[in-house]
């Protein structure tokens, strides 16, 4: 008869207690406000660890925890909600944020900016008072889950040439927008919320411009598949949505969204948080190598006693020290408002790379552990890949930072 082997003969390592590398000192004198809202973010991740190796590997999107997130005010993604009470997060506090729950996991941290960066922000920047007064506080407390519906299945880095279409009925007070089309990758467009909706409207004042439409995921002519088989991010579901002849009141307009320029502004304020939550891709990474490498013996002493590995540590920690200067910087010119396009593409496009490099060094010195999921080494170092593509891939990015330094646009 054959018995199953004793567990315990299989050492386990613990690589997910937070170590906070940081070797510049580079959070150390942010303001006590911006700490306690990070603070908040720990207490949230703390313990979510296993459940969410769990959910990515079953590809579940834990939606009670953007409810709880909701509840701890930690969406308010420098979004001015004080007309139903809540604080604004400053960008330093919705940086460590964002770095801190990214550094739990990469779903994790998506669905908070999606539900925050994103929704909430075009609602709040754009919508009507009637608009904001029916789903503001909802949103913001991820009673209501809201999605961002921009890319489209043909239409990603090209998103300015989307083809969703809005037709005008009627006029613009009292008449209806019948539209019709597709998106691609959209985090909580499956979820049984709201999605704002961006498409370009035929016919009436705003004839060949890009709008933003308010439409509940219950009308009919809304069709929504999550979107399977991911090898990243699949505790999150991102949907594949066809509009049929959808048809929405006049009303669905968010009055202030009037071109897609005011999309790429909700994108650019959104650009910088992937920056923040490449940090804590990194962090999450290079803390586990460097708890394993404590913990794990081989030739008879623990192999961060060797040399190479010692190496490979300071190489890891070099770059991170690197991430956390970039984000540190752009977001105090951030928060004075001195902040430029190009510069918040520099972050992303730095510290993507970055992270990319530190996962894949970690992940070796893991060994055959490294590919475990409970070691979450393997997890991040996929989570890091989506990352690095969305809102805007690396040769996007480096197109936009050539053009401010040449002066010449290389986009056609």
């Amino acid at each position: 008869m054959t018995h199953a082997p004793d567990s315990s003969a299989d050492l386990t390592y613990d690589v997910a207690t937070p170590l906070d590398l940081d070797y510049y000192g580079v959070f150390a004198n942010v303001p006590e406000v911006d700490k306690r809202w990070w603070a908040t973010a720990r207490q949230f991740g703390t313990g979510l660890e296993e459940r969410m190796t769990e959910h990515w590997e079953k590809a579940e999107f834990p939606t009670d925890l953007v409810r709880e997130a909701g509840k701890l005010g930690i969406f308010t993604d420098g979004v001015d909600v004080s007309e139903i009470g809540l604080e604004t997060l400053s960008p330093m506090a919705a940086g460590l944020v964002n770095m801190e729950t990214s550094r739990i996991d990469g779903s994790l941290g998506t669905a908070l900016a999606v539900q925050g960066g994103l929704a909430l922000r075009t609602l709040a920047l754009f919508g009507s008072q009637e608009q904001k007064s029916q789903y503001l506080a909802d949103v913001a407390s991820g009673q209501v889950l809201g999605a961002f519906a921009l890319t489209e299945p043909t239409h990603g880095s090209d998103s300015v040439s989307l083809e969703t279409a809005a037709e005008l009925r009627g006029d613009e007070q009292t008449g209806s927008y019948v539209i019709n089309g597709a998106k691609k990758w959209i985090g909580n467009g499956a979820s049984g919320g709201v999605t704002f909706t961006w498409a370009r409207v035929a016919g009436g004042e705003f004839d060949g411009q890009v709008r933003c439409f308010l439409v509940p995921q219950e009308t009919p002519g809304y069709r929504a598949e999550v979107i399977q088989h991911k090898a990243s991010l699949r505790a999150i579901h991102q949907a594949l949505i066809q509009y049929d002849n959808l048809e929405v009141p006049a009303s669905a307009v968010l009055p202030g969204a009037k071109s897609f320029k005011d999309a790429a502004t909700v994108l650019f304020a959104t650009r910088l948080g992937v920056a923040w939550s490449a940090v804590g891709h990194a962090a999450a990474c290079v803390e586990a190598a460097l708890s394993y490498a404590k913990a794990r013996k081989q030739f008879s002493k623990p192999i961060g006693a060797h040399q190479l590995v010692q190496e490979r540590l300071t190489f890891m920690v070099s770059e991170l020290t690197s991430m956390q200067l970039h984000v540190r910087r752009v977001t105090e010119l951030d928060a004075a408002g001195q902040l430029s396009g190009p510069q918040a593409s520099m972050a992303k496009y730095h510290n993507t790379r970055k992270a990319r490099q530190i996962a894949q060094v970690a992940r070796d010195m893991l060994g055959g552990n490294g590919i475990l999921l409970s070691n979450k080494v393997a997890r991040h170092m996929a989570d890091i890949e989506s990352a690095h593509t969305y809102e805007g891939t690396e040769s996007v990015q480096s197109l936009i930072i050539g053009r401010d330094l040449t002066g010449f646009s290389a986009f056609a």
